[in-house]
C-alpha cells in the first residue's frame, strides 16, 4: 500500500511525505525541522524512518528546514545536479548527503522508482517527480511558468498527479502585487495558474489519472474554492469520476492511499 500526504503546500512552505511499504520519501522540506518532525510523527514515524529527501529546488520556500534537519539527520538527499550544485553553496556540511539525480534519469530506491522531470522556474535545473510504486505512480508537479513536454509526456496518466494551480489570473491582476511580482508569477518561469491546471488535469485525467490534488496555492491570489471550481469544470468536461482535493497551505492534507497494483514504464 503507498501512501501520500502533504504537510504543507504554498508560498510560505511546502513538504510532503510518499510512503510505499518500508520506503518513506520526503518531497521538500520547506518548513521547519521541528514541524517536519511532529507531522511525521503524525503518520507513526521519525526522521530515523526516512529513506531520502527528494529536492524540487533552492527556493527557501522548499529548503527551509533543511540546514537545521542535517545536523541531526544524515539522510540521503536526492536532487539534479543544478539543484545539488546551489544546496551547495547554501548549505555547509550538506554534500556528503547529496546524490545528484540527472534529469530524467530514473534511479531504484527502495520500494519506489524515482525520475526527477524538468519543471520551468526562475532557479537552477529545478524538477517535478514522477515516484512509481507497486501500487501505482505519483507525479509532483509545482512551481513551474509552464508545462514540458518531456514532464507532460513523463506525468500523463500517473494515479496520483500532486498539480500546481497557484493563481487566479484575475485576481493575481488586479491584486496588490507590484507589477514586476505579477510579471514574474505570470511569465514562463513563473507559476501555473488555475487555467493552465485545469487544462493539464483534464489531459492527465483521460488518460488514466484517477486522484488529483491541487497544490501550491497563493494565499493573495487564489482561493480553494476558485481552483476547484476552475479544474473541477474541466474535469466534468472531460469525463472525470475521480477525487479532486486540494492541499491545506499550512497543515498536513488528508492521507491519499494507492492500493492498485500498476506496472512501471
Amino acid at each position: 500500500m503507498t501512501r501520500f500526504c502533504t504537510f504543507a503546500s504554498g508560498s510560505s512552505g511546502n513538504a510532503a511525505l510518499l510512503s510505499c511499504g518500508s520506503t518513506h520519501l520526503l518531497i521538500d522540506m520547506g518548513i521547519s525541522c521541528r514541524r517536519i518532525c511532529r507531522a511525521l510523527a503524525d503518520q507513526g514515524l521519525t526522521p530515523q524512518d526516512l529513506s531520502a529527501v527528494l529536492i524540487t529546488h533552492e527556493h527557501t520556500d522548499h529548503i527551509s528546514g533543511l540546514a537545521t534537519y542535517i545536523k541531526k539527520y544524515p539522510t540521503p538527499i536526492l536532487c539534479t545536479p543544478g539543484t545539488a550544485r546551489q544546496l551547495q553553496y547554501r548549505l555547509a556540511g550538506i554534500g556528503l548527503l547529496l546524490r545528484p539525480l540527472p534529469m530524467g534519469e530514473t534511479v531504484e530506491w527502495g520500494e519506489a522508482a524515482i525520475t526527477p522531470l524538468p519543471t520551468s522556474h526562475d532557479c537552477r535545473e529545478s524538477a517535478a517527480f514522477r515516484v512509481d510504486t507497486p501500487d501505482g505512480a505519483v507525479g509532483y508537479l509545482t512551481d513551474t511558468g509552464l508545462i514540458e513536454e518531456e514532464t507532460r509526456q513523463g506525468l500523463l496518466g500517473v494515479q496520483l498527479l500532486v498539480l500546481e494551480s497557484n493563481h487566479d489570473v484575475d485576481m493575481l491582476l488586479s491584486g496588490p502585487y507590484p507589477y514586476h511580482l505579477k510579471r514574474r508569477v505570470l511569465g514562463s518561469e513563473g507559476h501555473l495558474s488555475n487555467a493552465d491546471a485545469a487544462r493539464f488535469a483534464a489531459e492527465s485525467a483521460q488518460a488514466g489519472t484517477q486522484s488529483i490534488i491541487l497544490a501550491h496555492l497563493s494565499a493573495e491570489n487564489n482561493t480553494p474554492r476558485r481552483a476547484l471550481d476552475t479544474v473541477g469544470e474541466q474535469l466534468a468536461l472531460a469525463g472525470y469520476a475521480g477525487r479532486l482535493t486540494v492541499a491545506p497551505r499550512c497543515e498536513p492534507g488528508r492521507v491519499h492511499i494507492l492500493e492498485g497494483v500498476a506496472c512501471r514504464r
